[in-house]
């Protein structure tokens, strides 16, 4: 019996995933292990916390995905080191899964800058859970608001902060804006969703500073035409429970949202190997570790500098992209072939920010409005998992395009669940007024 070289392949996000895509069907035996068992389209994550999609529409079983691939078993368990001089990865049951190449694509979590505290009052965008949570604070902000207002008659402030104006950032901020302007208006009766007010702070001096400047410029415009206020060059110092500090300045919020920020897993400390200041891998050009060159490290987890000085972004074009190339070099090495180096090939950025709102640059083009806008959703629906999946997105946002209607506008969680998070936001918003009546008798 001829033996096959065995490849682990650590996670099965964009990168992990189109590894084990390519390697599919080939003379190797493909082990892919996961604490999931569905991969994420992450770019639409932001479309499930606002209640768009609902988190079946942009997952898909990593099973399913690779089920034509005979030679690619699925496992699901955790990382938690490796033993380089025995080949073998350990897993957090004391298990060991042996290789002969060992691809690690564990992915990257949001940091907040050594405050890890403030995730309980400013959750980051990053998984499916996430997503669910988002949208249950965001939804739940505006029952308490209509509760508060009928048992009392009154009408409060309603604030949603964003912190970062990234992509993610700014599709959350357009996203809530436009929720509370067009698809809740109509549903609540003691309240005026309309009058709700989100803030998105960016410490820079542009919002999406990875594109041109004058796009920039356009897509701070696009966000104030739906009614977000875009604060630049301002820091959040500080976060607590109903406020965040901005500055020396305290403001009152119900829901802080976290955009800004990423770390590597932490997968990577365990290799054992030198790393940046983000926590990735630093590797070698055809994205080896030096000592190690049957280890690779990819996507969000790998830094690399780009011949012409630029580092690799961290972005999913660039993971699939290693992912297909690293998959190539282990076939070519099996054969007694020269690896290639990785290129990244920059196909373009975009980004989306609204109803029909969009910017986008590729091939030296420049895009702005419903054109972006067409071409953000083209591309998106185009790289999605699975046929369902992209009929069923593609009849949300259609729908949700003619009638401004939320699909999955769902608060999820048992009777205990809610209630904590029913008296999380109520201290949080209670604590916040506190605070800020006290601020402002000190100042006076």
């Amino acid at each position: 019996m001829i033996h096959k070289p065995k490849v682990v392949i650590i996670g099965g996000g964009f990168g992990g995933l189109w590894a084990a895509k390519a390697l599919g069907n080939k003379p190797v035996q493909v082990t892919l292990i996961d604490r999931k068992n569905h991969h994420v389209f992450q770019p639409l994550l932001y479309q499930v916390a606002t209640a768009v999609l609902s988190p079946g529409e942009i997952a898909q079983p990593i099973r399913r995905i690779l089920a034509n691939a005979k030679n690619v078993e699925v496992i699901l368990g955790e990382a938690v080191g490796f033993d380089k001089e025995a080949s073998a990865v350990l897993l957090g049951d004391g298990a060991r899964v042996e290789y002969d190449f060992l691809i690690v694509a564990g992915g990257a979590r949001h940091a907040y800058f050594g405050h890890d505290e403030w995730e309980t009052c400013a959750p980051g965008l990053k998984t499916l859970e996430d997503a669910v949570e988002i949208r249950r604070r965001v939804l739940l902000a505006f029952e308490l608001a209509e509760r508060d207002a009928y048992l009392t008659g009154r009408q409060r402030d309603l604030n949603f902060v964003v912190v970062g104006g990234g992509p993610t950032g700014v599709e959350l901020a357009g996203a809530i804006a436009d929720i509370a302007r067009q698809a809740l208006a109509k549903d609540f009766k003691a309240i005026d969703t309309r009058k709700a007010r989100v803030t998105l702070y960016e410490g820079s001096d542009r919002v999406l500073g990875t594109f041109a400047s004058d796009l920039s410029e356009s897509a701070k415009r696009q966000l104030e035409s739906i009614g977000v206020d875009v604060v630049l060059n301002s820091f959040v110092k500080e976060i607590a429970p109903g406020r965040v500090k901005v500055g020396e300045d305290w403001i009152d919020c119900d829901v802080v949202l976290w955009a800004t920020g990423v770390a590597a897993s932490p997968l990577g400390k365990t290799l054992g190997v030198e790393l940046d200041k983000a926590g990735r891998v630093l590797v070698e050009p055809d994205l080896s570790l030096k000592d190690h060159p049957n280890i690779f490290v990819i996507g969000d987890m790998a830094s690399l500098v780009q011949a012409n000085g630029e580092p690799v972004p961290g972005v999913s074009p660039a993971a699939m992209q290693m992912g297909t190339l690293t998959a190539s070099n282990i076939l070519a090495e099996i054969k007694g072939k020269k690896r290639a180096n990785f290129e990244y090939w920059d196909k373009g950025t975009m980004a989306t920010i609204g109803r029909s709102k969009a910017i986008a640059q590729a091939a030296g083009m420049k895009f702005k409005g419903f054109i972006a806008w067409l071409m953000w959703l083209f591309l998106h629906v185009f790289f999605l998992i699975g046929f369902r999946n992209r009929v069923s997105v593609m009849f949300s946002w259609f729908w949700a395009y003619l009638t401004r209607e939320r699909s999955a506008r769902l608060i999820t969680g048992d009777a205990d669940e809610m209630q904590d998070a029913v008296e999380f936001l109520q201290a949080a918003r209670v604590e916040g007024s506190k605070k800020a009546k006290k601020g402002s008798k000190t100042a006076a």
